[in-house]
């Protein structure tokens, strides 16, 4: 919630959520990923993912499409303006390590644990 509290007034500037700019990231990181992949990456459910990328597409900022291989598998690809959104975006990530008073390397370890955490409770039980 504070870092959803800390983004907030640059996103509202930008027209998105902290969801949909979580979207947008794991798009930026690789492109065309089917939304499947971007629910896996962002440790969210495809039902969670599809809505976001509605209100993405429906703003003009990505694409959807349907895998011509598999016709099962929707893909979203970058807008011209998805992409040029990255760069209104990339002080955050600074803004975020500036107030945090942690390095980068240190955030980036936090993240690991935080990742490692969610994984053991997300295992089933015997």
């Amino acid at each position: 919630m504070a870092v959803t509290r800390l983004f907030k007034p640059t996103l509202d500037r930008l027209g998105i959520t902290y969801p949909q700019y979580l979207v947008l990231h794991a798009l930026w990181e690789q492109d065309g990923r089917s939304v499947r992949a971007i629910a896996e990456r962002l440790a969210l459910e495809s039902s969670t993912v599809t809505p976001l990328l509605k209100r993405l597409e429906a703003a003009g900022l990505v694409t959807r499409a349907r895998n011509p291989d598999d016709e099962r598998e929707v893909e979203a690809r970058l807008t011209a303006a998805g992409r040029a959104l990255r760069g209104r975006c990339g002080r955050l990530a600074q803004e975020l390590t500036e107030r945090s008073g942690l390095s980068m390397d240190e955030l980036g370890a936090l993240n690991r644990h935080v990742q490692v955490l969610r994984d053991a409770l997300a295992r089933e039980r015997p």
